[in-house]
């Protein structure tokens, strides 16, 4: 459905054909619902949330300024709903972010695998609130793309369509999030001083 479909549709709706709003809904719920899926890991989760966005969007449409895509703004609810949903529920496992960053430098923030050791259980936790507790410190536009890329896996495209931005803002944005974070989790105290950052050349000299 092109913009200009979307918005003939929504101002039937607005009109009081209320039955139009099921073209909305059949041309968006996949992706509505491979996000919520992406998100939260359980397809009946997905499906509530999926059914939680569409009620949203109907009774909330007239809040729709058209500013962007109706599917952005749908997009983007969802998300939304989403980190409200696994915040309550504390579905996000946060245990490790390991990545390359976009000058190619390896970075590993990294939590010992003798699972089964209490003390080192202890440990684990720590970590992990100490990544929650940093991630709730961010700026929101640095803590959404955190949450939106090292945890849900999204591409920069889906990121940057979500948000409404360009690739080359995700990417530039994603940086400095990740350099925020671990500059938060460092005041902590949350590492050792050689464990907070390694290059690439440094993981294959230890390799």
């Amino acid at each position: 459905m092109t913009a200009a479909e979307e918005r003939a549709v929504i101002d039937r709706v607005r009109r009081g054909e209320t039955e139009a709003f099921e073209a909305l809904v059949l041309d968006n719920q996949k992706k509505v619902y491979n996000l919520a899926l992406k998100m939260t890991g359980n397809e009946n989760d997905a499906l509530d949330i999926s059914q939680e966005v569409f009620i949203k969007a109907y009774t909330g449409l007239h809040n729709f300024r058209a500013e962007s895509r109706f599917s952005v703004w749908l997009y983007r609810m969802t998300y939304n709903i989403c980190v409200d949903f696994i915040r309550k529920k504390q579905r996000t496992p946060v245990s490790s972010l390991t990545y390359t960053d976009d000058d190619g430098e390896y970075m590993d923030l990294e939590i010992p695998d003798t699972r089964y050791e209490p003390a080192v259980e202890a440990e684990k936790r720590e970590l992990r609130e100490a990544l929650s507790r940093g991630i709730d410190e961010l700026p929101q536009h640095h803590r959404e793309i955190i949450v939106m890329r090292e945890m849900t896996g999204m591409s920069y495209e889906e990121i940057a369509t979500t948000l409404g931005i360009s690739e080359g803002t995700v990417k530039s944005r994603l940086s400095r999030a990740r350099q925020n974070l671990v500059s938060l989790l460092n005041s902590y105290g949350t590492f050792s001083k050689s464990g907070r950052h390694k290059t690439g050349k440094e993981v294959e000299g230890h390799g």
